[in-house]
């Protein structure tokens, strides 16, 4: 509704280690330090409480998995209502025996349960193989209503996908959210590197521009060898928000761990949808092709 507040919304863009306390007492010190600093909302690293293990297939790091609402979601609920914020939480689950998600809770600023998010689009690809430990999500793409306001979550892979944004958008979400894991093969980046990094950039501030609306990618940061015999990834962290035409209200560093912040403007918003109605003029009685792998 028109009569929503303006809300800050902050990404943490850390590093994080092998043990999962750790990685939870310093999401919980961050946090703080975000919701003092002003922020409503604020978004954490995709799989916060480990390394990034889809470096190898290694069946003893299923270990690393939680059931829901065990010891991370108690911690990050009681942090949220004590903080009064809105939390993003992507954490490994543990659904059922040999059944596991990538997934993320959103916690209300109550501490309540605003909703749960399953990584859809699951990659495959060298020091990414995450098919070998993550189902596809089977909850679709969801905006959540918080008491700040409606939010969307995705998760890394599933942000190079139109589809994924547009569907959650159409929901009336206001912000779309990716926490991430994205790095460069130390063999790749003096080659690849700088067109890697900006094609991530542009296909999500593409998603703010087509949809009106707020994008905000919040990344890891360091260099991460698990697995002896591989060459490690190097997270390039880049955090960053963007706004509804795509301009960067925010911009981490490529390797430093910090906070970044911005607010989320619903008069602009407002304003620019009504100038650029690409909503408007979706024709919705032509897009069947959409539901097809390939048109033949």
């Amino acid at each position: 509704t028109m009569e929503n507040k303006n809300y800050n919304i902050a990404l943490i863009q850390i590093s994080l280690d092998a043990t999962p306390e750790v990685n939870l007492k310093k999401c919980l010190e961050w946090i703080g330090k975000a919701a003092q600093q002003g922020a409503n909302v604020v978004c954490l690293p995709e799989l916060y409480s480990s390394f990034y293990f889809c470096q190898s297939e290694n069946h003893d790091y299923f270990n690393l998995a939680e059931p829901l609402h065990n010891d991370s979601y108690q911690a990050f609920s009681a942090l949220a209502a004590e903080m009064e914020v809105v939390l993003i939480v992507p954490f490994f689950e543990r659904r059922a025996s040999g059944l596991y998600h990538n997934s993320a809770y959103i916690i209300d600023s109550d501490g309540s349960e605003a909703g749960l998010y399953r990584k859809m689009h699951i990659p495959d690809d060298p020091g990414y193989y995450e098919k070998f430990y993550f189902t596809p999500g089977d909850l679709g793409f969801k905006a959540f209503n918080t008491r700040v306001g409606k939010i969307g979550t995705l998760i890394c892979w599933d942000q190079w996908y139109p589809e994924g944004a547009r569907i959650t958008a159409l929901q009336g979400a206001e912000v779309l959210f990716y926490p991430t894991a994205i790095g460069w093969h130390p063999a790749e980046k003096e080659k690849y590197g700088k067109k890697q990094y900006e094609a991530w950039q542009i296909v999500q501030r593409g998603h703010a521009v087509a949809n009106g609306i707020f994008v905000a990618a919040c990344n890891r940061v360091g260099f991460e060898k698990p697995v002896e015999s591989s060459a490690g990834i190097e997270f390039w962290g880049a955090s960053f928000i963007a706004g509804p035409q795509g301009e960067i209200l925010a911009q981490a560093s490529h390797d430093k761990e910090e906070i970044i912040m911005a607010e989320v403007d619903l008069t602009l918003m407002e304003d620019l949808r009504r100038n650029w109605p690409f909503l408007r003029d979706r024709r919705i009685d032509a897009y069947g092709d959409i539901m097809k792998r390939f048109i033949d």
